[in-house]
This record gives C-alpha cells, sequence and structure tokens, in this order.
C-alpha cells in the first residue's frame, strides 16, 4: 500500500461525515464561494480546482475555526493564499517558447447538411397535430420543463409527458427523418 500523498486531504477524506456542518455549510456556500474563484482564475475549470482546494483546507482545520460566523472570510483567504501559491509556483514551473502549439483540427460538420436537418426536423415537427406540436416546441425549442409546459398551456404534467412521448414516437416513425437515425 502506498503512501497518500497528501496526508491530510486522505485524513479529511476518510472522516468525510466526521463534520456534518461543514458538509452543510459547503452545500449552502458553495455557489457563492465558487463566484469568487472563479474571479481569481481565468478558467472555470481551475477555478473548481480551487475552490476544491480551499474547501480541503479548511476541511481540516474544521475543529480550530472558533467563530463558525466567519466561514466565508477563512474561505475566502484560504482561496486567495492558494491561489497566490499556485501563481507562485506556477511562475518557476511555465517557460515561455518560440512557438505555439497548433491546436488539433476538429472537423465542423457542413452547414449545408445541418440547415437540411433543421429543415426535415421543422417539417416533421408541423405534421404533428396542434397540441403536440405545441408540447414539443415548449419543451425541446423553448426549454421549458414539464412543469411549465403544463402551466403554459393549461394542462397536467401527466397530460404533457404522454402528449410529448406520442409526438416523439410519430418523429422517430417520420421517413424523412430516417438519415437522421
Amino acid at each position: 500500500m502506498t503512501t497518500p500523498v497528501c496526508t491530510s486531504a486522505s485524513k479529511a477524506a476518510t472522516h468525510a461525515s466526521a463534520y456534518p456542518s461543514f458538509a452543510s455549510y459547503v452545500r449552502a456556500r458553495g455557489p457563492v464561494l465558487l463566484r469568487t474563484a472563479r474571479s481569481l482564475t481565468a478558467n472555470p475549470c481551475d477555478a473548481e480546482d480551487l475552490l476544491q482546494t480551499a474547501l480541503t483546507k479548511t476541511y481540516v482545520a474544521w475543529e480550530r475555526i472558533e467563530d463558525h460566523r466567519a466561514l466565508d472570510g477563512y474561505v475566502r483567504r484560504a482561496l486567495l493564499n492558494t491561489r497566490t501559491s499556485q501563481w507562485r509556483k506556477r511562475k518557476v514551473d511555465e517557460f515561455a517558447c518560440d512557438e505555439l502549439p497548433e491546436p488539433e483540427a476538429v472537423p465542423s460538420p457542413d452547414p449545408a447538411e445541418q440547415q437540411a436537418l433543421r429543415d426535415a426536423m421543422w417539417c416533421a415537427v408541423m405534421k404533428l397535430p396542434d397540441r403536440q406540436r405545441a408540447m414539443v416546441v415548449l419543451r425541446y425549442y423553448e426549454d421549458l420543463s414539464e412543469a411549465q409546459t403544463a402551466e403554459v398551456l393549461g394542462v397536467s404534467v401527466g397530460t404533457v409527458k404522454s402528449a410529448v412521448s406520442r409526438a416523439l414516437g410519430k418523429l422517430r416513425e417520420d421517413p424523412e427523418l430516417s438519415p437522421v437515425r
């Protein structure tokens, strides 16, 4: 068995249920703290890593924190200190080079094919009965939830579910959409 690189983090992971107040704090304040972390980094993924590191440090120090009303300040300070440490370390680890590597070319789909597919899909949707078409448009084109669709149309959620299910079945059987399958 190998020794973990970060013993405090592995110790925190083994005692994850030791502090239910920490878990509830993270659930309640996580989005706000993530916004703070995003303001410190340019990359959203780096912000998530930064927040996770700061929360790990907070968890390890949880018993030593006397005033839990000041947790946001503690975590913000951990975010800032961690980001500063990363910045200092990265300054040494990253080196400028003369040539930038070219990103791999990702083949983009043909715009004409995409438009033909959209047209075929819209024609198939237009063949649906009015009520089913309205529900499909609200659910998938307007991106409303089933409950929101039901509210807009003045029907029950179950009606929306069954009508959308029947409509999708008809769309699956539509011969003009066979190339999509």
